[in-house]
């Protein structure tokens, strides 16, 4: 779905607030907290700019954010339950519905002092995400935005998850085309200027095989190592891309 300047001014405006509650959510990370606070955080802040999220009750799902812990990936559900512990890392994955378009943004944080190896995992993740980015613009490939993340992971020493894509995103929360985190360079749709783009990078410690839990939504690794999570939207231009989401 290409969208017009108009559309993507309004998404700029949805990626800045979605940007700023992010900050404030990944602020708030700290031992002790229940990740159900932080659900309710980030409904009280989009409340607040007149904004919703958009996550709650698509497909089913009962919640605000996603929010993954250690080695949970991607979709695991808030809990007053589920409280944070030092050297625990926390994914945060939030989206918004703001003037009728949707926007959706990821972080990963660690919770206190964490272990050398999470932080490289937080900082590989980060930086995958940047270079996927860089290759986010017109005439370019999916393939290549893809090729360019797993690359950069395989060398950190880690891998990227193969079962779960970015998306197109705007008028729908998932929108075409799917954007994997691995693929051949010029292969692929081919990327236009006004597409808007969800692409993230989710990378785990070790093998890329993930499972869903008994829940049917929380993703997991298989093997248990630490997985992290980072994702802007980004509007594609003339010139290259544009994040839409800081």
């Amino acid at each position: 779905m290409i969208k017009n300047p108009e559309e993507i001014k309004m998404m700029r405006e949805g990626g800045k607030i979605l940007a700023r509650i992010l900050k404030e959510l990944a602020k708030t990370v700290r031992p002790s907290i229940s990740t159900k606070y932080l659900d309710d955080l980030a409904v009280t802040l989009a409340i607040k700019h007149k904004a919703s999220p958009s996550f709650k009750n698509y497909n089913g799902y009962p919640h605000a954010t996603c929010i993954s812990v250690n080695e949970e990936v991607v979709h695991n559900m808030p809990s007053q339950d589920k409280i944070l512990k030092e050297g625990d890392i926390v994914g945060i994955d939030f989206g918004l519905w703001y003037k009728g378009l949707c926007t959706d943004m990821a972080v990963t944080v660690p919770v206190g002092k964490v272990s050398k190896q999470a932080k490289k995992l937080i900082k590989v993740t980060k930086k995958a995400l940047e270079i996927g980015l860089k290759q986010a613009k017109a005439g370019n490939t999916i393939g290549d935005v893809g090729f360019a993340i797993e690359q950069f992971v395989l060398k950190g020493g880690f891998s990227v998850v193969k079962t779960l894509t970015g998306h197109g995103v705007g008028h729908q929360v998932h929108e075409e085309p799917k954007i994997p985190n691995f693929g051949e360079p010029g292969r692929g749709v081919r990327l236009e200027e006004g597409m808007t783009l969800a692409i993230e990078p989710m990378v785990n410690i070790g093998r890329h095989e993930v499972r869903t839990k008994e829940d049917g939504w929380g993703i997991v690794t298989n093997d248990s190592s630490l997985s992290a999570h980072f994702e802007h939207t980004v509007a594609v231009t003339k010139k290259g891309y544009e994040i839409l989401t800081k």
